[in-house]
This record gives C-alpha cells, sequence and structure tokens, in this order.
C-alpha cells in the first residue's frame, strides 16, 4: 500500500508540474492587448525562421510569426503570416527583412518604415494587408559575396593569362628593354645636368642684361625728364629755332631786295667792261683818242652809200 501511495504522489506531482509548465508556456506566448495580422510574400530564402518567431519594429518586439509555408497560387514564393501589436505603425512604405541572432542561426523577421507613405498596407489575396520583403543583411553580403567570388575568379583567369609562357616571353624582353634603357639613365642624367646649368648661367646672363636694360631706361627717362623741363635744352632748341626763322624773314624782307638791285648794277658794270675791253682789244688807240665816231646812217649828215648797193 505504501508503494502505491508513493507513486500516486509522484504521478500527481508530475501532473501538476506538467500543468504549470503548459500554463507557463501559455502565459509567455500571449500577446498583450489587441494584434493585427498581416502577410509577407517573398522569393528569398527564409533560413532559420520557424513558427512562433519574433517580430522586431526597429529593434523592439511587437509580434511573432503565427505560420509559415508556401504560396498556393504562385509556385516558390514564401508566404508567412504575422501577428503585429494594434499600436504598431504599420504603413505602405513599411517592409521587412530577415535578422539573425548573434551566431545562432536563428532568424527573425525585421520591420522597418522608410517613412514615405501614412496610408495603411493595401490587403493581398487573402484580404490580409500585404508587407513587402527586401533583402537582409547577411543576404546582402551573400549577394556580395558572390559577386566578389566571380571578380575573383576573374581576376584569377586574367593572372594566368599574364602567366602564359608566350606572355612571360614578353613580359622577359620588356624586363630587358628596360634594363638596357636603365643603363642610359645616367649618361642622360648627367647631360640633363650640363644643360640645367648652361639655363642657369643663361639665365644669370639675361638677369644682368635686364639690369643693365633697366638702367639705360632709367637713364633714358632722367634724361626725357631734364628735355622736357622748363628752359631745358628743348625749350632752347625751340628759341634757336624761332630766332632763326625771324632773322630768314628779316633777311627776306630787308637785305634781299638791296642784295638783287646790287646784284643787277654788277651785272651792268660787268657788260660795260667787257664791251669796253672788246673795243681795246679792236682798237688800242681808243685808249688815247677815244671811241672812233660812229658813221652816219641813212640820213644823217656825210652818209655815204655804199658801192656795192647801186
Amino acid at each position: 500500500m505504501e508503494n502505491k501511495a508513493h507513486a500516486l504522489a509522484a504521478g500527481a506531482f508530475v501532473l501538476l508540474v506538467s500543468a504549470m509548465l503548459v500554463v507557463l508556456a501559455v502565459w509567455l506566448t500571449r500577446q498583450a492587448g489587441e494584434v493585427r495580422s498581416y502577410e509577407i510574400a517573398t522569393r528569398e530564402p527564409v533560413t532559420g525562421l520557424q513558427s512562433q518567431a519574433s517580430v522586431r519594429f526597429r529593434g523592439m518586439k511587437v509580434g511573432k510569426v503565427a505560420a509559415l509555408g508556401f504560396d498556393p497560387q504562385t509556385p516558390g514564393q514564401v508566404l508567412m503570416r504575422i501577428e503585429v501589436d494594434a499600436s504598431v505603425p504599420v504603413t505602405r512604405s513599411t517592409y521587412a527583412s530577415l535578422g539573425y541572432q548573434g551566431l545562432t542561426g536563428i532568424s527573425f523577421v525585421q520591420l522597418d518604415d522608410s517613412g514615405e507613405s501614412h496610408e495603411p498596407p493595401a490587403p493581398g489575396p487573402a484580404q490580409l494587408a500585404r508587407i513587402p520583403m527586401r533583402p537582409g543583411l547577411m543576404d546582402q553580403w551573400s549577394r556580395q559575396g558572390e559577386r566578389l567570388l566571380g571578380q575573383l575568379e576573374e581576376t584569377t583567369r586574367r593572372v594566368n593569362q599574364l602567366l602564359a609562357p608566350e606572355n612571360q616571353q614578353a613580359l622577359r624582353r620588356s624586363l630587358d628593354t628596360l634594363s638596357q634603357a636603365a643603363t642610359t639613365v645616367p649618361p642622360t642624367m648627367r647631360q640633363a645636368g650640363e644643360s640645367f646649368q648652361a639655363m642657369r648661367e643663361a639665365a644669370a646672363s639675361v638677369s644682368a642684361s635686364a639690369a643693365q636694360v633697366r638702367k639705360a631706361a632709367d637713364d633714358y627717362a632722367r634724361l626725357a625728364l631734364r628735355l622736357q623741363q622748363p628752359g631745358g635744352a628743348l625749350d632752347q632748341l625751340q628759341q634757336g629755332a624761332g630766332a632763326l626763322a625771324a632773322s630768314g624773314q628779316a633777311v627776306q624782307q630787308n637785305s634781299l631786295p638791296r642784295l638783287n638791285q646790287t646784284l643787277d648794277e654788277t651785272g651792268r658794270t660787268a657788260r660795260q667792261l667787257g664791251r669796253a675791253a672788246a673795243t681795246l682789244d679792236e682798237n688800242p688807240q681808243a685808249l688815247i683818242y677815244g671811241p672812233p665816231l660812229a658813221r652816219p646812217g641813212p640820213g644823217e649828215p656825210g652818209f655815204v652809200t655804199p658801192r656795192g648797193a647801186r
């Protein structure tokens, strides 16, 4: 009897503990307040997501995943029904993505809103408001990793092509050419140094010439200033030119007529002297007896008609 009593007590204790655990589980999984159901459709993989998984809105837990399955109307599309607290502001600009809890791989639904709309989401085929789903951070990393692997594969292929035997020979020839070119660099550098030195000397001479030109320009400027000063060379030259012009005008007005008259008289005297010289040359006696008398002309007393004229 005592064994049966102990077994009955143990069984009652187990049943009581089981009932308490069920009540605790129901209490922990219950939704406080009014909830609203939404539908999420996606073709993205939902790895690690299970029913009763958490639904968070900007990091805060606001609901759970009520059901998870495939869309019977669209093959390959995953449908999940979530229950969210009615106070959560779900709009048409709200979107869902998958989040992961640490390194465990357990997923949850992350809701976020871009703030572009304030209207409630449109209902889907099941008369439930449908929320679009975007790739999560892990999905983006996975796609980026695939692109990086593709780029790495392409880079490896190009490196293999670069290291092909014919390319290796071309690379070796290029290295030899570079080595030969490198041997000609020092003489070229020396020539360049000499050219730079000559250019420096030429620049120094040009600087000296420029200084001399600048000095000459300064002297010319001072000379021009002196010439242009009142009473300077230009004023004296203008005064001399004026005096010369006045002298020329006075000579033209006074001396030239007298000079012309003197020249005329001198000319007449010279002609007379010429005739006297010619007369003395023909008749030297005229110097003693005077000039001979002129023969009378026709009609004058003593005119004789020449014989040959009759």
